[in-house]
């Protein structure tokens, strides 16, 4: 319960701003009661990370909620900071580009920043209701932004063995179940007046804005974010019940190291604005 009341404590303070529930990175999938395998689903991170430092630059209190060792806000192009270090007049130094200014914005927004972690689906899924249930007060100016990679697969506790799978007894045969899906009832009983922004992410185009669009119809959230694998840091897809809207970066944005994230978080702020004064009403 250190999380729940973590968080609680976080949102009771921040009465004045914003608040948006980041998911990112991740789960695991243990295959054995006392687990030493898994199936994983690691993402970086990389989309909630930066996607997180924008919300902030926004003046909104973040929620972080991240696979532990995933990509983290103003930290995430440092994941190998020790090979840059070098050593001048009996001093270490680093000359990354941008990291004066990572480190003082961390110090600017930290305030406004609370982290939960996870690894398994099981903490996923069970943090997910929790902190979703805390929000529901917030009403309309709580914002969901669920952009964790969760698998679609699990073992079922009951199926799965006590000990170590043992190789010499040959071949693995897997039943896997199929995760049950919490947006529904996040979106329609557990906090049903905040803004949930989902994600929708194929490998075939001429799919992707329909399998959005089937989203919303089946789970009645506010918008899909759809992209491709290929074209992801460059392109999306912002899919509402009425509207699509294209959201890309220039190949000169991207040289000059850019992220779309930025531009998707400023427009998700003007929706989410637009959709609190719609519920003042």
């Amino acid at each position: 319960m250190a999380a729940e009341e973590a968080v609680r404590t976080f949102l009771q303070n921040k009465l004045d701003k914003k608040v948006v529930f980041i998911t990112s990175g991740g789960t695991r999938v243990p295959l054995e009661k006392n687990a030493v395998r898994f199936i994983d689903n690691f993402s970086m991170g990389t989309r909630g990370a930066a996607s997180a430092e924008f919300f902030l630059s926004h003046g909104y209190a973040v929620v972080f909620f991240h696979r532990e060792e995933s990509l983290q806000p103003f930290a995430r192009n440092y994941s190998h900071l020790f090979y840059s270090l070098q050593i001048k007049d009996d001093q270490v130094v680093c000359d990354l580009p941008h990291l004066k200014e990572d480190v003082a914005n961390y110090h600017k927004y930290k305030d406004n920043l609370l982290f939960v972690t996870f690894t398994t689906l099981q903490q996923y899924l069970h943090l997910l209701e929790n902190i979703s249930h805390l929000l529901e007060s917030r009403g309309t100016e709580a914002m969901l932004y669920l952009a964790a990679a969760v698998s679609d697969f699990y073992v079922q506790h009951e199926k799965m063995p006590t000990h170590k799978i043992q190789s010499n007894e040959g071949n693995l045969n897997l039943t896997l179940s199929i995760v049950p899906k919490k947006l529904d009832s996040i979106v329609n009983e557990i906090c049903p007046k905040a803004f949930v922004v989902s994600f929708k992410l194929e490998t075939d185009e001429s799919i992707l804005i329909d399998k959005a669009r089937g989203a919303l119809v089946k789970y009645g959230h506010q918008l899909v974010i759809a992209n491709l694998l290929e074209t992801r840091k460059a392109k999306v897809v912002l899919v509402e019940r009425d509207s699509t809207e294209l959201v890309q970066m220039s190949q000169d944005e991207l040289d000059s190291g850019k992220y779309i994230e930025e531009k998707i978080v400023a427009r998700l702020v003007e929706i989410h604005d637009n959709f609190i004064k719609m519920n003042r009403k």
